[in-house]
């Protein structure tokens, strides 16, 4: 067999690590950690330590050095307890990409019996969930008699979808959520999920660490991030010994054992052969007859979206902006996760007011997750995660914006759609017809929170995204929402172009699509009078069919519809019949 490569791995040079703090704006250029962002086992606690040091960014928090090691007292449901800065609040094992590994399951597990044996126990204010993969997990966790020890350190299973990882954690109990805002604590997450974009595990924990199972419960034991576990005790068995986690770690041999005896093939038989028979609850639904969907508008889960209404078989058109407003001046690596709707419903969110309107409790919020199928709801959650970092905003930080023609700091929902002020009839960008931009640095629209993360946008108003690079899917995904992604000249940006975002920008695409060709260079204008040179970034004929028709489900329409319709209002559910 002959390879066009040869990859050489040298075990022994094979250390474990985990990956955290953050995943930031601005200073990511600065670092070539990846993914988000591996820190040695053995240089934690001195990482953590910088982390806590350096300036706010990527690896800084900026808290004195006074201030580091305070230690913050409250009581937890009637019992005392206590945080510094590096304490765990949120542990999880999380995410069906580490949960299918049997081996770091079971070894967790493993930990897990070993610490129960010697009576270290977890502090009880650390949220602690076990989310497996599938029902399999559960199987050989069972039958290895492991998943008992996993629930005993407070790992019960929460359910088999996306949760931490995704931000459905739920809420810290009060007195903890109080202890921490109250005292500005730097709280921290570990889990075993793949991303830790910023916000995206929980509002309140800064710090958010990716380990292996096995990990994250003995970082759980040990209740903070501040600790060498080779030369530091993860806590005091019954008898109040330290125990270290060498004391605790399986070895190899042990987890090879119990995966050979526990990890059956009719496990898996047994759960897949039954997968689609579904659960009674679901199967008991009400399903109507008929073939044309009804939708509900009391709903607050699923609502008919605005772009599939009054379709005419003519793409839109023209496909120019003209004297748009920048809605957002945004740095490098603004993921997907900083654009799209993620995690809980924070309760001063415009989501939330609008839920609230609708007679929703605070407590049925959910998540928007659980909500993405109403676009109302996610259209009111785009960019706004709290760690956003607008330059609009000159420092601050948050899911707000300058409405540019009247001065104010409006979240950037409310900037971008129609909302009357008290006193005012001025209405936002969206209402009065204007179009808007976006400007951005490197890799805009990094991570996996993809859909949104286009649709957002687009159902703000946002008809062009001027940026230094994408990530290329969501560079494709942008387009087929029938948003125009453009790349800044090589060397150029908009610190360089001088470009505040308080500007007025007009892109001249030609009117007839055939003369607009994917790469492009396309001359954007300001009202004050730049100029500059982009390319444009519809990179296939394909993205640029789906950007002429408006955005990909609605070529997609188009296409279905054929000539039946000829030039005349064809709305979604007719062409579903």
């Amino acid at each position: 067999m002959v390879f066009s490569s040869h990859l050489k791995l040298n075990l022994q040079d094979v250390k474990p690590c985990v990956s955290g703090p953050k995943q930031y704006d601005l200073v990511v250029a600065e670092y070539s950690y990846w993914p988000h962002d591996q820190v040695l086992l053995d240089d934690m606690k001195a990482d953590w330590h910088a982390c806590l040091d350096n300036r706010v960014g990527f690896k800084g928090y900026a808290i004195p050095k006074e201030d580091q090691s305070k230690v913050v007292k409250f009581q937890f449901r009637g019992i005392p307890a206590q945080l510094r800065h590096g304490d765990i609040v949120i542990a999880a094992i999380t995410s069906c990409t580490n949960t299918s590994n049997p081996t770091v399951m079971l070894q967790a597990g493993l930990l897990a019996k070993k610490a129960c044996d010697l009576g270290v126990e977890v502090k009880p204010w650390i949220k602690r969930s076990l989310g497996p993969g599938s029902k399999v997990v559960t199987k050989y966790l069972e039958k290895s008699g492991l998943l008992i020890y996993l629930k005993q350190l407070g790992f019960h299973i929460v359910g088999y979808g996306c949760t931490t990882c995704i931000g459905n954690s739920g809420d810290l109990d009060e007195s903890v959520a109080s202890a921490i805002t109250e005292n500005d604590i730097v709280a921290t997450a570990v889990l075993s999920g793949n991303r830790n974009f910023e916000g995206r595990i929980h509002p309140l924990t800064r710090a958010n660490y990716l380990a292996s199972p096995p990990l994250v419960v003995a970082y759980a034991l040990a209740g903070t991030v501040d600790i060498n576990f080779e030369t530091e005790p993860i806590g005091l068995n019954r008898d109040g010994m330290e125990i270290f986690l060498r004391d605790i770690w399986p070895s190899s041999e042990e987890v090879a054992d119990i995966v050979q005896s526990n990890v059956l093939p009719d496990m898996f038989k047994s759960v897949y052969e039954t997968i689609t028979e579904g659960h009674p609850t679901w199967n008991n639904l009400h399903v109507p007859s008929s073939r044309l969907y009804e939708w509900d508008a009391k709903s607050t889960y699923i609502h008919e979206p605005p772009n599939l209404k009054d379709i005419r078989m003519s793409p839109p058109g023209p496909y120019g902006v003209h004297n748009a407003y920048c809605l957002l001046n945004l740095g490098d690596s603004i993921t997907t996760d900083h654009i799209s709707p993620g995690g809980s419903i924070h309760k001063d969110s415009p989501a939330a007011k609008y839920l609230m309107e609708l007679g929703v409790d605070k407590r049925d919020f959910n998540s928007y997750g659980s909500r993405r199928g109403n676009n109302e709801v996610m259209v009111r959650g785009t960019f706004a995660n709290i760690r956003l970092v607008n330059k609009l905003l000159e420092g601050d930080v948050g899911p707000k914006t300058i409405h540019i023609p009247s001065g104010e700091r409006l979240s950037v929902f409310d900037a971008a759609m129609v909302i009357l002020l008290t006193l005012s009839t001025f209405e936002r960008y969206k209402g009065e017809g204007q179009d808007t931009i976006v400007l951005a640095g490197v890799e805009y629209g990094t991570g996996s929170a993809r859909d949104w993360a286009a649709k957002g946008p687009k159902l703000m108003g946002v008809k062009a995204v001027i940026a230094k690079s994408f990530e290329r899917i969501h560079c494709s995904n942008l387009a087929g929402m029938g948003i125009i992604p453009l790349c800044f000249s090589p060397g150029e940006d908009a610190d360089t172009l001088e470009l505040t975002g308080r500007e007025r920008y007009t892109i001249d695409l030609p009117n007839d699509i055939s003369e607009i060709t994917p790469g492009q260079d396309i001359i954007v204008k300001t009202d004050n009078g730049k100029s500059f040179k982009c390319t444009l970034r519809f990179d296939t004929e394909v993205e640029l069919a789906y950007f002429d028709h408006g955005d990909i489900l609605q070529y997609v329409i188009r296409s279905f519809i054929g000539s039946k319709h000829g030039n005349v209002h064809a709305s979604p559910t007719e062409v579903s019949g």
